[in-house]
């Protein structure tokens, strides 16, 4: 069988919708599979290319366990090729919990009385954000409910406090942003204050089945959500991050769905979304869900290996939600970025707020709680190479122009570097001394293996940067 990029029955127009339910299920049906089929995609995607939809319905259709393994295989062999062995290390900050939505699956939903809301004061963030620069974090990802309180100058402003916070050698070097919608002024106003990726996931990319979770408020409104990241795109916010809650809907439509979103957006603004994310769905305050679509480890791990193989240039998002089993083997084959020391009650990270006040704040509950040091050793132990980089934001390798470095394979000569170089920051500042032993070790094993590859790389100035760290000096990169 011969792939060709098809032809959507929606064409892709700016600001327009975009999705045919029952195209991307005539394409799921009607892909039947053989053995050859379904390794001419994998080695299409192993030569970097973005695959299509019926090229990714061949991936999903694909059920003979011998196949998922070949697919899970190719997936690893495609992520060493792309992003080496980093991972990127993040953690979420819950603004407030106020949300004028009511989506039955969700704890913050405006029916739920039970939940006691609150958005965090200047001091109160002050707070959790020096909470968190103790322990290391340079990265975060602000999350606020959907509520008319929360503005886009409220943003702008909650991100300009946590940028200014300064504890040490802490600081924030990349705010991320996770909220609702907005029209192309509100998304300028938030660009204006140096925000990171802005985050909207459609949640289920099926229109009826949207309705059905959406009772009330402004995100009842299914194209508008769908649409919200190309208004993103027209305000010059060109770093963007999409998603689907995993167990809303079948989950090989979902995976259609953000393959969908991501040719769309390629093909109107040239550049796709920076960043997927898959959560699975898990238990919270007064949720409504009936388990139908509840997605297993089994199917879960296959649908990461597929969007990595499907988009190979984009970051995959593996939260928290996740016990550390599942995070440990989808991170071979997938995942890019996870977040660590996860807290998601407000005020939870300083425990600035009483314990009564802490109750009933979360959106959905944790599996996996360990510290971010924890889950650093573990990185360590396991090959990887954590990182806090947040160089290509900030030197205008964003959008399009990280596209232009990144097809061509360029991401392991800057990332690679600045993964060491931020690693030996958190190892000189926050370390405890076993973690630091390892690292180091790490280091150098790394560093050994780039003065032997064929990357112009160079190795001698990492070197130098690193003693200049040990001396004292912070924030450097390539």
């Amino acid at each position: 069988m011969k792939f060709t990029p098809e032809k959507c029955r929606i064409p892709d127009q700016r600001m327009k919708p975009f999705i045919d339910a029952d195209e991307i299920w005539d394409i799921l049906n009607n892909t039947k599979p053989d053995r050859k089929q379904v390794q001419d995609v994998i080695a299409k995607s192993l030569d970097k290319q973005r695959l299509t939809l019926a090229e990714t319905a061949v991936l999903i259709n694909a059920t003979d366990a011998d196949l998922v393994e070949e697919i899970k295989e190719g997936a690893r062999r495609l992520k060493e090729k792309v992003y080496g062995n980093r991972i990127v290390l993040f953690a979420p900050l819950y603004i407030g919990n106020k949300c004028s939505n009511n989506c039955s699956y969700c704890g913050f939903k405006s029916s739920n009385t039970d939940a006691i809301r609150k958005t965090l004061d200047d001091q109160e963030l002050i707070h959790e954000v020096e909470a968190l620069e103790d322990n290391g974090q340079k990265r975060l990802i602000l999350v606020y409910g959907e509520h008319r309180e929360y503005s886009p100058e409220f943003i702008a402003h909650t991100v300009k406090v946590v940028y200014d916070v300064k504890k040490g050698h802490g600081e924030i070097r990349r705010v991320n942003i996770n909220a609702a919608p907005l029209e192309i002024e509100g998304f300028r106003t938030v660009k204006a204050a140096g925000i990171g990726t802005y985050q909207i996931f459609q949640e289920t990319y099926h229109p009826e089945v949207y309705t059905h979770y959406h009772l009330g408020g402004a995100k009842r409104n299914y194209e508008y959500r769908l649409t919200s990241l190309d208004r993103a795109q027209e305000a010059g916010i060109d770093d963007v991050g999409i998603g689907a809650l995993m167990g809303l809907y079948d989950w090989r439509f979902e995976v259609m769905g953000l393959v969908r979103h991501t040719n769309h957006l390629e093909a109107c603004y040239n550049v796709g979304p920076h960043t997927i994310s898959f959560p699975r769905i898990q238990e919270a305050s007064a949720i409504n869900f009936d388990g139908k679509y509840r997605v297993s480890d089994y199917d879960f791990t296959k649908l990461v290996a597929i969007l990595r193989l499907a988009v190979p240039y984009t970051g995959l998002i593996l939260t928290a939600r996740e016990n550390p089993e599942v995070r440990r083997e989808v991170m071979r084959f997938g995942v890019s970025q996870i977040d660590g020391g996860t807290k998601l009650e407000l005020g939870s990270y300083s425990d600035s707020l009483n314990e009564d006040q802490n109750l009933n704040r979360e959106q959905f509950h944790i599996a996996d709680s360990r510290s971010l040091n924890e889950i650093i050793d573990e990185l360590i132990n396991t090959g990887y190479m954590p990182s806090f980089c947040t160089a290509c934001y900030r030197l205008g390798r964003t959008g399009e122009h990280f596209m232009e470095f990144s097809v061509p394979g360029f991401i392991k000569r800057y990332c690679s570097p600045n993964a060491i170089l931020t690693l030996t920051e958190y190892l000189e500042d926050y370390a405890p001394a076993g973690t630091k032993q390892k690292g180091y070790e790490a280091i150098e094993k790394n560093l050994t293996e780039l003065e032997a590859a064929a990357e112009r790389v160079n190795v001698p100035e990492i070197r130098r940067r690193i003693e200049k760290i040990k001396a004292g000096q912070r924030d450097l990169y390539f």
